[in-house]
């Protein structure tokens, strides 16, 4: 059945949005003057979030998601302009107000909450200065706006006030930053709400807490919020409705629940088919891809702007834009920019080859060989007044061609960790590091050729680690020439033989990596760690910046590299959805001990440690049902330099049983299948507890 023209539907009412919308916009069109032209980075967007309404607004980055919001907040930069349609915030045109009618509109009528919280807050200030300046702003006096302070701080479920007002930017953890920012925004009880990525970078556990925060002061003050983010779970629970950017243009919009349960644009359907979920795993299932790249910015496209990514599109997508078909779902009216948007759930998957369960098994005929081994591990830093015990008594082994997820919130260790086994720090005296049997020098300096190439990282942040001036063939050249030891034309061919097996197309060598996407960044930084045949990567957080579609094929790609070369992994992340696709074992730890360890299927089951039990109840999903089993924990992460004594957990701990927990350390019990969970409470306890939780809440 075809959809009637996109005249058939009405325009938007703006007479009705000024008396009933927090945020309105019509026709927006947004361009930048680059290289003597303008460039179109927003075409023809329109939409509505109503007063008290969660409107989740997602796409790639470069989408033009945070355009959308520095238009709004009319914040463009000086290349940048509004070419045609209209915005109002809570009836007002911000584009049509002087510098004082604008500055107040800003003060009292919308706020932005931004990615990263310490660069949003002043280093030089305490946050009793900074919260307070936002309800002086608001209008209120010096008294009133501390006095206001206090009470807000509160409202965002910081515990200590008072200690916070007098703490500057750096001495509070990344959620607590988040909370104080989150209050500054609410200062003025603001008809909007513009939050930016507010939870990329957080633990499961703090962003979960934030989140909680901002559903409960949304409901508490009646404020709009306006939801941008990559994680298209967190905008399944937090949002009612989503918009999916794609090029500058919306290309979807209907209620969360209809748009993530039947979504009628190919590029939503690659989006959610990109996602690591339950059930998949990277022995059974390769992630689904989004091919090619999106086109630059301000390009100008005949037809369908998506078609030459679309396994769907034909003559008419090239030669037609889709108009915005309208139609009615479940829960209300859907819009997609698709001619075929019927058959757009029935998209062909875009996989590749399958992995082969035979050649992804370790258990069977072959046996597992041992790679790497820490027992005993510790790392103790000396700090001003004390000590830092940031690694504790923690022993693990690796087996070849395994992954091995080290999982806990920041603070826990894990990168320290990485670290040491790497030689890049060196452990207290009785720690032991060895790799196929010969024990490890500790410092990497003094470790042998062969040992340093067996030991690569591949690190969160690729900009950080390679060069921008450099080409891409010289960034993996030279780290073939240190690791490889390898010469003129064997030296071409290995290069050549690793950018094909990252996927890295030649026309990428000659380039600057400044020149390319994140996730060319990546495989860059990939193929260096490879340079010397490593027998283990240390992967530190390599997908949290980047697009679930990005994402989708960076996994995919560490999977192949390990079947087709064997290497094993250590893969460091707070993604826990991201672990368990790609791990074969689990590690959780807390406050630099190990808690629980065992392959990922009983780590992620049950049973759990207590702790355990509240970072997977914390894992966002597509649909808001999780919330009921989440298990909440009180207070913060205590301070490595003064841990609780007996289990270091008791001071959070939902199932603490008493003074058993303050003073003794628990033991390791094995759960069976060499699952082992560190606690006082017996495994078949923890088993009929956990099951009875997750009975009392479905």
């Amino acid at each position: 059945m075809n959809a009637p023209p996109p005249s058939a539907f009405p325009a938007f009412d703006v007479s009705k949005s000024e008396r009933t919308d927090a945020l309105t916009i019509v026709g927006l069109t947004v361009s930048y003057r680059s290289r003597g032209r303008d460039r179109e980075v927003l075409q023809d967007v329109s939409f509505r979030v109503k007063r008290g309404e969660a409107y989740g607004l997602v796409g790639e980055s470069g989408c033009g998601k945070s355009t959308v919001a520095m238009a709004a907040l009319r914040y463009l930069p000086r290349n940048g302009k509004v070419k045609a349609g209209r915005i109002l915030i809570a009836g007002q045109d911000p584009n049509a107000l002087d510098a004082d009618a604008l500055r107040t509109m800003r003060a009292k009528s919308i706020s932005m909450v931004y990615q990263d919280p310490a660069r949003a807050l002043n280093p030089s200030l305490t946050v009793a200065r900074q919260v307070s300046e936002a309800f002086e702003a608001a209008g209120a006096t010096p008294r009133e706006a501390l006095e206001r302070t206090v009470e807000m701080l509160r409202r965002v479920q910081i515990a200590s006030p008072a200690r916070v007002m007098d703490s500057y930017p750096h001495q509070l953890s990344g959620g607590m930053q988040q909370r104080v920012v989150i209050a500054m925004a609410l200062a003025s009880n603001p008809a909007l709400l513009i939050l930016d990525e507010p939870t990329t970078g957080l633990d499961a556990t703090v962003e979960a807490e934030v989140l909680d925060l901002v559903a409960q002061l949304r409901a508490e003050f009646g404020t709009a919020v306006l939801f941008i983010s990559h994680n298209l779970a967190v905008i399944g629970r937090m949002c009612e409705r989503v918009g999916v950017l794609y090029a500058g243009k919306l290309v979807e919009e209907g209620t969360t629940r209809d748009v993530f349960a039947r979504p009628r644009h190919p590029y939503t359907v690659g989006l959610l088919r990109c996602l690591p979920v339950t059930g998949r795993s990277k022995d059974t299932d390769r992630l689904d891809t989004i091919a090619g790249q999106l086109p630059l910015a301000g390009s100008v496209t005949q037809g369908c702007i998506y078609a030459a990514r679309c396994r769907l599109a034909d003559d008419r997508c090239r030669r037609e834009a889709p108009p915005p078909y309208r139609v009615s779902a479940k829960h209300g009216d859907q819009m997609s920019r698709c001619h075929y948007h019927e058959r757009a759930i029935d998209l062909p998957r875009n996989t590749g080859e399958q992995p082969d369960a035979g050649r992804s098994a370790r258990s069977g005929a072959e046996k597992p060989v041992l790679v790497l081994r820490a027992e005993h591990v510790s790392k103790t830093f000396h700090i001003p007044g004390g000590t830092l015990r940031a690694v504790d008594d923690v022993s693990l082994e690796l087996m070849k061609g395994e992954t091995l997820g080290l999982v806990g919130e920041s603070g826990s260790g894990k990168t320290t960790l990485a670290r040491l086994l790497l030689g890049l720090v060196s452990p207290d005296a009785g720690s032991v590091i060895e790799l196929d049997g010969a024990q490890l020098p500790a410092r990497v300096t003094r470790r042998n050729d062969e040992q340093v190439k067996s030991l690569q990282i591949v690190f969160q942040n690729p900009d950080s680690a390679l060069n921008r001036s450099h080409s891409v063939r010289r960034l993996i050249g030279r780290a073939l020439s240190r690791l490889g030891a390898l010469r003129g034309p064997a030296h071409d061919a290995r290069l050549a033989a690793l950018a094909a097996a990252v996927r890295l197309p030649d026309r990428y060598l000659g380039v600057r990596t400044r020149q390319l996407s994140g996730g060319l960044k990546q495989r860059v930084a990939i193929a260096r760690a490879f340079a010397g045949d490593p027998r283990v990567v240390v992967c530190d957080e390599p997908t949290s910046a980047l697009d679930v579609s990005v994402q989708a094929a960076i996994l995919n790609l560490l999977a192949d590299l390990q079947r087709e070369h064997g290497v094993s992994y250590v893969f460091i992340s707070h993604d826990l959805n991201v672990v368990r696709y790609l791990s074969d074992r689990i590690a959780v730890l807390y406050l630099g001990r190990l808690m629980e360890i065992g392959p990922a299927s009983a780590v992620f089951d049950g049973p759990h440690h207590p702790y355990t039990e509240a970072l997977v109840s914390s894992i966002p999903t597509l649909d808001s049902d999780g919330d009921a089993q989440r298990v909440r924990l009180s207070g913060e992460l205590p301070s490595a330099s003064a841990p609780p004594s007996g289990c270091v957990f008791h001071t959070r701990c939902p199932r603490k049983l008493g003074a058993i927990c303050e003073q003794q350390d628990p033991p390791m019990h094995d759960a069976g299948d060499a699952h082992r969970i560190r606690c006082h409470i017996p495994v078949d306890e923890l088993r009929l507890l956990q099951r009875g939780t997750a009975h009392s809440t479905t």
